[in-house]
C-alpha cells in the first residue's frame, strides 16, 4: 500500500473515531465534528509522487513547518520511538497508529484531523481553464449550481454564466429569457443571467401550479346570475359569453370589465379567440366578429337558419355547425360565407378545422370528413350508436366522444376505425388531444388518459379526491391535467401518474348547486367561469396568477 493508501486510511479512522465515539457506536445528536468536501479521488491519489506527509504539504504549496502544539517541550524518548516507527513496514505502522488512535482522546483526533484534511481538499474548479469548468458545471442540476455559486466568487462568476443557464433551460424546454427590463431591477455591478432568471421564473410558477399559494383568487362579477356557456382567453383579455345574449371583454391583470360585447339578440353559446379578434356564434342564428380592444362589432355573418353550436376558428376562416345541420366557412377579414357543407341529417354538435381538412360530429351519430375547397365529404365515420358531442383532431386522427360511452379514434386518410376506447359510463363531454396523449372528461365524473397509438387506457382519474359529479370541462399543459364539475371544484392532476395533486377552486356552494362550467389555462393563470343553477352561487369569473413575487431575487429549490 503506497504513502496516499496509508494516509487515507489513518485519516478514515480518525473520522470513525470523531463521528462515533471511543466505544464505537454513533454520537446521540449534534453535527458531526468535521466535515470533507472535494477530496481527491483514488485515481488522482495514485499519480501524486509525495512519499511523506511533509512532501505533500510542500506539494500542496504549504509550508513545511507544522502547526506547533503549546505544550511544553517534547517528552523524552520521542526521537527514540520515531526512529522505532521508521524501521517498521507499513503494515507494521498501520497497526501501531491504529493502536494509537484508539488510544488518543477526541481533542487529540480532531487536532490530527485539522493538519490532514486540509491535504485531501482542492478546489479543482479553479485550477481549470474557464471553458472545461463551465463545460464541468453543466453536469450539475439546477439546484446543485445554485448552491455552488454560494462557494466563493469565482464560483458564483462560473455558476451565473448565461449561456449555462440557457443549457438547463433547453433541457426543460424553457425557450426565452426574461426581458432585458427586469435588469432595472438588479443592484449596479450584481451579475445578470436572463436564462437563470428565466429558469427560477419557470421553477417557481411550476410550484405554484402544484403546491398552490396563500392568495385568494381575483374574483370578476358579471352576467347577473345567467349561466356563462363559453370562455376564451388570449394573453392579458378575457372574455365571456353568456345567455344573457352579451359577451363581456375584461382585464386578467386588473379584473375590471374594459366592454360589454352588445349585438346578439340570443343567448351566446359559442366563441372563439385569437389576439383581440373574437367570434361567437348565438341562437339568433348568426355570427359575429368583435375588436375586443374597441368593443366593435367588425361583421354579423348571416346564413344559418338554426342556432349556432358550435365552431372553429383557423388563420383567417372559422367553420361554423349549426343545428341547421350544416357547416358553413367563413373569411373572418371580409365576413363573407365561402363554402357551405351539407350531409349531416340532424345538428352539428362539434367541429374542428386544421386548415386543411373539416371534420364534424353531429346528433345523427355520425362523424364526417370535408375538403372544405371542394366541399365534398370525404368520410362517413360510421361506429357511434348515439349524438357525437366532442371532437379532436390533429391531422392525422380524429377522436371522437359520444352519448353511447365510447371514445373512436380514426384514421382521417382512410376513415378506419382505429380504436375503440371504453371506460367511460356516460357522455364524453370533453376531450384535449396532444401527440399522442388524449384526456377525455366525462359525464361519470371521471376523467381518463389515453394513449391513443395504442389504445391503452394510462391512467383514470379518481380515487377518494375525484369529482363526484359531471366533468364541465378540462385542459392539459406542463404535465398537468385540470378538470372542472358540477361539483363545484377545479381539481389538479399529475399527468404522469395520474395522482390528485389538489383542488386548485373549490367554491363554498359546492356539493349544494354551485358548478364550474368552463375553464381556460395558460402557462401562468387559470380562468374559471362559475355559477349555479339554484341561486347559491353568483355568477362570475375567477383568475388566478401563478406567476406571483416575479421580483424575487433567488427562489427555495429545496
Amino acid at each position: 500500500m503506497g504513502f496516499y493508501g496509508t494516509l487515507k486510511l489513518i485519516f478514515y479512522k480518525m473520522k470513525r473515531k470523531l463521528d462515533h465515539g471511543p466505544d464505537g457506536r454513533p454520537f446521540p445528536s449534534g453535527k458531526k465534528h468535521c466535515k470533507g468536501n472535494g477530496y481527491l479521488s483514488p485515481s488522482s491519489l495514485a499519480q501524486a509522487t509525495p512519499t511523506t506527509f511533509g512532501d505533500l504539504r510542500l506539494a500542496n504549496g504549504h509550508s513545511a513547518q507544522r502547526r506547533r502544539v503549546n505544550s511544553g517541550p517534547p517528552p523524552s524518548g520521542l526521537q527514540d520511538w520515531l526512529l522505532t516507527f521508521q524501521t517498521w513496514s507499513g503494515p507494521e505502522r498501520l497497526l501501531a497508529l491504529d493502536e494509537l488512535i484508539d488510544r488518543c482522546e477526541t481533542s487529540q483526533v480532531k487536532h490530527m484531523m485539522q493538519v490532514i484534511e486540509p491535504q485531501f481538499q482542492r478546489d479543482f474548479i479553479s485550477l481549470l481553464p474557464k471553458e472545461l469548468a463551465l463545460y464541468v458545471l453543466t453536469f450539475l442540476a439546477p439546484r446543485d449550481l445554485l448552491q455552488a455559486a454560494q462557494t466563493c466568487r469565482y464560483w458564483r462568476i462560473l455558476a451565473e454564466d448565461n449561456l449555462l443557464w440557457r443549457e438547463k433551460c433547453r433541457e426543460e424546454g424553457i425557450s426565452d429569457s426574461v426581458s432585458n427590463r427586469r435588469r432595472e431591477c438588479v443592484r449596479p455591478g450584481a451579475s445578470f443571467s436572463p436564462w437563470k432568471s428565466a429558469y427560477i421564473r419557470q421553477h417557481r410558477i411550476e410550484t405554484n401550479w402544484r403546491k398552490g399559494d396563500t392568495r385568494e383568487p381575483m374574483v370578476l362579477k358579471g352576467h347577473d346570475d345567467h349561466v356563462i356557456t363559453c370562455l376564451q382567453f388570449s394573453g392579458d383579455l378575457i372574455v365571456s359569453g353568456s345567455d344573457d345574449n352579451t359577451l363581456k371583454v375584461w382585464s386578467a391583470i386588473t379584473g375590471k370589465c374594459l366592454r360589454t360585447l352588445t349585438g346578439h339578440t340570443g343567448g351566446v353559446w359559442c366563441s372563439q379567440m385569437a389576439g383581440a379578434t373574437v367570434i361567437s356564434g348565438s341562437t339568433d342564428r348568426t355570427l359575429r366578429v368583435w375588436d375586443a380592444e374597441s368593443g366593435e362589432c367588425v361583421h354579423a355573418l348571416y346564413g344559418h337558419t338554426s342556432t349556432v353550436r358550435c365552431m372553429h376558428l383557423h388563420g383567417n376562416r372559422v367553420v361554423s355547425g349549426s343545428r341547421d345541420t350544416t357547416l358553413r366557412v367563413w373569411d373572418v377579414s371580409t365576413g363573407s360565407c365561402e363554402h357551405v357543407l351539407t350531409g349531416h341529417v340532424a345538428a352539428v354538435r362539434c367541429v374542428q378545422y386544421d386548415g386543411r381538412r373539416v371534420v364534424s360530429g353531429g346528433y345523427d351519430y355520425m362523424v364526417k370528413v370535408w375538403d372544405p375547397e371542394t366541399e365534398v365529404c370525404l368520410h362517413t365515420l360510421q361506429g357511434h350508436t348515439n349524438r357525437v358531442y366532442s371532437l379532436q383532431f390533429d391531422g392525422v386522427f380524429v377522436v371522437s366522444g359520444s352519448l353511447d360511452t365510447s371514445i373512436r379514434v380514426w384514421d382521417v386518410e382512410t376513415g378506419g376505425c382505429v380504436h375503440t376506447l371504453t371506460g367511460h359510463q356516460s357522455l364524453t363531454s370533453g376531450m384535449e388531444l396532444r401527440d399522442n396523449i388524449l384526456v377525455s372528461g366525462n359525464a361519470d365524473s371521471t376523467v381518463r388518459v389515453w394513449d391513443i397509438r395504442t389504445g391503452q387506457c394510462l391512467h383514470t382519474l379518481q380515487g377518494p379526491n375525484k369529482h363526484q359529479s359531471a366533468v364541465t370541462c378540462l385542459q392539459f399543459c406542463r404535465g398537468l391535467v385540470l378538470s372542472s364539475s358540477d361539483d363545484g371544484t377545479v381539481k389538479l392532476w399529475d399527468l404522469r401518474t395520474g395522482a390528485w395533486l389538489r383542488d386548485v377552486v373549490a367554491l363554498q356552494s359546492r356539493g349544494s348547486g354551485g358548478v364550474v362550467w368552463r375553464i381556460r389555462a395558460s402557462d401562468t393563470r387559470l380562468v374559471c367561469a362559475a355559477g349555479s343553477r339554484n341561486g347559491t352561487e353568483e355568477t362570475k369569473l375567477l383568475v388566478l396568477d401563478f406567476d406571483l413575487d416575479d421580483m424575487k431575487k433567488d427562489m427555495d429549490m429545496k
